[in-house]
């Protein structure tokens, strides 16, 4: 009789674990799809190739004209026609002098166009855009680095600014891990997480879409969706623009870098608990890292004290004081090891 009880339980742990991993992989690969889907359609609009005429701006570029596909090309076209170093090392491109415009992000009209570096008389447009990155690649390595009967639900990456010391991304873990504090190896596991996708070097698409697509993308998230509504509010076009990297897809407070790689000193710093319950009741977390750009490598005294001021809890400002610019049950408790919950797909340098 013993015998069997424990037969019927490890059934009921096999399905309920497997369940849950099914879920977050379908949940991944139908956002992957709908982008796909949007992204054809959207390249159908132009069927005939138009030109536009592309003034570069910048150092040593003044008077340059580019004559490009549009609707088709993208600043990081430009770049290929330009240099080896304006391909390495820009991040951002600025449209007519004032519209921040994701580097991959095909362009449609004829335009003065700057390539932005991280080395710029003025780079806060791509310190922004680089904090913003850094939270995204936090993001997209937190939704897969956990055991598969672990249940993980992103909730955001808040805008922070760069002074703050950190970036973040709110989420929740499944209530069996109320009580878990993450050690070191755990952090660790992380960083390596993001490490991997820096090495990579994956280009940030965007995509701007109809908030219906947007739904659609995180049909599997009623926090996702309740933010695509308010991004939608708050954008006088009444889009939300999406990025995927790789073939993870998320939704951005604002443009984000060009690519992984421009990611140099990365490291996940802390994980803490927030004040206020998160869906349903569960504890809401604020995942915490610190960076440099591969263009302002610190000396590792200066890095160590940019990494302790990273895991001091961060307060998010309220939106009117930030504004970005223009553009399961009868699971059973995880093992008490801190670096038990992390799955093993992250473990290997």
């Amino acid at each position: 009789m013993l015998l069997k009880a424990a037969c019927r339980h490890l059934q009921r742990r096999l399905r309920s674990t497997a369940a849950t991993a099914a879920a977050r992989v379908d949940a991944l690969s139908h956002r992957n799809a709908v982008f796909s889907r949007e992204l054809a359609r959207q390249r159908a609009l132009y069927p005939r190739v138009e030109k536009i005429e592309v003034s570069m701006q910048g150092p040593g570029l003044d008077g340059t004209l580019l004559v490009m596909n549009k609707g088709m090309s993208t600043p990081h076209s430009c770049a290929r026609h330009l240099t080896e170093h304006h391909v390495t090392y820009s991040a951002l491109g600025l449209l007519d002098g004032e519209e921040a415009w994701p580097l991959h992000q095909p362009l449609t009209r004829s335009c003065s166009l700057s390539l932005l570096t991280f080395k710029d008389h003025d780079p806060t447009l791509v310190n922004q855009a680089y904090w913003r990155s850094c939270a995204a690649l936090l993001a997209q390595v937190l939704e897969t680095a956990f055991k598969d009967h672990l249940a993980v639900e992103l909730l955001g990456t808040p805008e922070t600014p760069v002074s703050s010391g950190a970036f973040t991304c709110d989420l929740v873990l499944d209530s069996q891990l109320d009580s878990w504090t993450p050690s070191e190896e755990s952090l660790r596991s992380l960083t390596r997480g993001a490490h991997q996708l820096i090495f990579q070097d994956l280009p940030w698409e965007p995509l701007e879409v109809d908030p219906s697509v947007a739904l659609e993308v995180f049909s599997h998230s009623r926090s996702q969706q309740e933010a695509v509504e308010e991004k939608a509010a708050q954008n006088p076009k009444g889009t939300v623009t999406l990025y995927r990297c790789g073939d993870y897809v998320l939704l951005s407070n604002g443009p984000l870098v060009a690519r992984t790689g421009l990611c140099f000193q990365y490291e996940v710093t802390a994980i803490h608990n927030v004040d206020g319950a998160g869906p349903r009741g569960l504890l809401r977390r604020r995942a915490q890292g610190v960076s440099l750009p591969s263009q302002l490598e610190a000396h590792h005294t200066v890095w160590r004290k940019l990494r302790r001021r990273a895991e001091k809890p961060v307060e998010v400002p309220p939106p009117e004081e930030w504004t970005p610019p223009p553009v399961s049950d009868s699971t059973p408790p995880p093992s008490s090891s801190n670096a038990a919950v992390i799955s093993n797909q992250n473990k290997s340098d």
